[in-house]
């Protein structure tokens, strides 16, 4: 670690301490901030961390609809987002008012939104899911269709798995779409021994690709099984820093350099700090939108999914 970095870190251990504060980081954020944190994970980990947290402030450095989901868990807590344009191409794919349109098209349908979404769109649906709970969650429903919001990848797959009938809406992550099957084919050649290891958002034909198909907490579980000794990764680079760092000796191979969320790397320590310092930027979600937000929350976290006075199976 250089000295510069050493110094900051430093700065922000003593100065969490003080604010009671707690720094939660996504997999996909760069390496230096991940040993920053108390935590480590993917969505849902960190929306159980930050609904579980006593600390009195949440440092989440991931992007906005991630800070806002730990608003609408912890409205007693102060949610800082280091870098507030960190936000979600994905997620501003989808508001609430084009979702009320598409709910009064299918007024029978359950409606599920992935947890990369807004708390306003959140607060339109019946259920949130993440990519480690989607399956489940759609088996679990009672209702004969289901509009699903916004990745309609994720969507697809889930449909392909589940067999529920799902309207999707026509949204992606701009990361995962440059994942290449052709580029999978070429590093199976390579490295014959590899486990393929993709997210749900890819495309199809990369899924198809794939010896699994898991969230990043799923691909840090998967890493770590003695018959894993060498992995083809496909979902954003910032993964591979906890991957190495948590399984040495083994070999992690990104199927894409290109595989950049930049909205996710401009979380800095710099940032961190700065952030513990003036207490700011902070999320705060308005109450009446975090009530209703909650409920799709709470039913995900509870794994209930009663949508429209359906009974759950």
């Amino acid at each position: 670690m250089k000295n510069r970095d050493a110094e900051l870190v430093e700065k922000i251990v003593a100065l969490k301490k003080r604010r009671n504060a707690v720094i939660l980081t996504h997999n996909y954020q760069l390496g230096e901030v991940q040993d920053i944190a108390d935590f480590v994970g993917d969505s849902l980990d960190l929306s159980r961390r930050a609904a579980e947290t006593g600390a009195d402030v949440i440092v989440f450095c991931g992007v906005h609809f991630m800070a806002e989901t730990a608003s609408i868990l912890c409205p007693d807590k102060v949610v800082l987002l280091p870098d507030m344009n960190a936000g979600c191409p994905m997620a501003d794919m989808i508001t609430a008012e084009r979702l009320r349109e598409k709910k009064k098209e299918h007024p029978q349908a359950g409606v599920v939104c992935y947890i990369n979404s807004s708390a306003e769109v959140k607060a339109e649906s019946d259920i949130c899911c993440t990519s480690a709970n989607t399956v489940g969650v759609i088996e679990s429903l009672d209702a004969r269709e289901i509009l699903f919001v916004p990745d309609q990848y994720l969507g697809h797959y889930v449909s392909a798995r589940t067999g529920k009938k799902m309207i999707l809406w026509p949204g992606f992550c701009p990361t995962h779409v440059r994942i290449k099957p052709e580029r999978i084919k070429e590093l199976k050649r390579e490295y014959p021994q590899a486990k393929v290891v993709v997210h749900p958002e890819c495309r199809p034909e990369v899924i198809a690709l794939a010896d699994e198909v898991l969230s990043t907490g799923g691909m840090c579980r998967y890493a770590q099984r003695d018959e894993v000794r060498e992995m083809i990764v496909g979902t954003e680079i910032g993964i591979i820093h906890r991957l190495r760092k948590e399984n040495p000796g083994k070999r992690f191979i990104p199927v894409s350099e290109q595989a950049i969320c930049p909205n996710m790397k401009l979380i800095t320590l710099e940032k961190v700090l700065w952030s513990l310092e003036e207490m700011s930027p902070e999320v705060k979600v308005p109450e009446g939108i975090r009530l209703r937000a909650k409920a799709a929350v709470d039913k995900m976290l509870e794994g209930k999914s009663k949508t429209k006075g359906q009974k759950s199976k």
